[in-house]
């Protein structure tokens, strides 16, 4: 597991599944976790470096969103406040994944906003849906900093039960905050730049999909979806990682399984003929 100090009261975690992302908050003895990663063993390894090596208390436990990626840390800390958006269930009972044995009940839910003070730090716990209806940005300004989770996923998007409209709409929201950083719900950390690489890759990827939807004969668009290379979609200067390619990946599978992108096919349609 990656272990890096962003400020002498911040620290990020990046674990070996999923490189799933927590980033703790100091006040004093006392830490505030946003997401708890994605592996059991990962989890404990967090445990190990925030209360064994460094004294912790993990006092509470913000959620991103509730997907198993993000929440196999939480029983382990059974006495910390457990934070998550109104729209929990909902995420928790429609992804892919589900590991019941990571889901806690959470013991304080809220709706548009909340604010924390945490240290030195005033967290904003902002509702932000896009890859999920729970999502939650958490906003540091003192930290000049935003936990954004899944709605970007490194450079790229995961497009799987989102739509891809609300996704856009959750990215432009955490540009408008300004922060130098951008914290991800996997890989860990990037410059703000990410957030238009991220909108780049998403406006390529449906343009592409939807010309070849528009344009291919119905018994090749499955073939010509699944050959789309990152490449094409990536912004310029942007050299993919295997993560980013394997998510790519299972971009194409859901485009063509979920049919991503087939209304805007069909409304670009309907607007050429009239």
């Amino acid at each position: 597991m990656k272990v890096e100090p962003l400020h002498p009261d911040v620290v990020m975690f990046v674990g070996d599944e999923y490189e799933s992302v927590a980033t703790a908050f100091f006040d004093g003895d006392d830490a505030l976790l946003v997401d708890a990663l994605a592996g059991e063993e990962d989890a404990r390894q967090l445990r190990e470096v925030l209360c064994g090596q460094l004294g912790k208390n993990v006092r509470a436990v913000v959620s991103t969103h509730r997907m198993s990626d993000h929440m196999a840390g939480l029983t382990l800390f059974p006495q910390a406040l457990s934070i998550a958006q109104r729209h929990h269930r909902h995420t928790f009972l429609s992804q892919n994944r589900r590991v019941d044995a990571y889901y806690r009940e959470p013991k304080l839910v809220f709706d548009g906003a909340l604010s924390l003070r945490w240290g030195r730090h005033e967290l904003h716990l902002l509702h932000n849906p896009g890859k999920t209806l729970d999502h939650v940005s958490v906003d540091a300004p003192v930290a000049d900093l935003v936990c954004v989770g899944d709605n970007i996923v490194g450079r790229i998007v995961y497009l799987s039960k989102a739509d891809p409209a609300q996704l856009r709409g959750a990215i432009d929201r955490i540009k408008q905050l300004g922060r130098g950083t951008v914290i991800g719900g996997h890989m860990g950390r990037f410059p703000a730049a990410v957030l238009d690489q991220a909108l780049h890759y998403l406006d390529r990827l449906r343009e592409t999909v939807v010309r070849i939807r528009s344009q291919a004969p119905p018994a090749l668009t499955e073939r010509r979806i699944r050959a789309i290379a990152i490449e094409d979609c990536v912004a310029a200067g942007v050299e993919p990682t295997p993560f980013e390619r394997e998510w790519h990946g299972h971009n194409l599978d859901v485009v063509v399984g979920q049919s991503v992108f087939a209304l805007d096919a069909a409304l670009a349609a309907r607007e050429a003929r009239a």
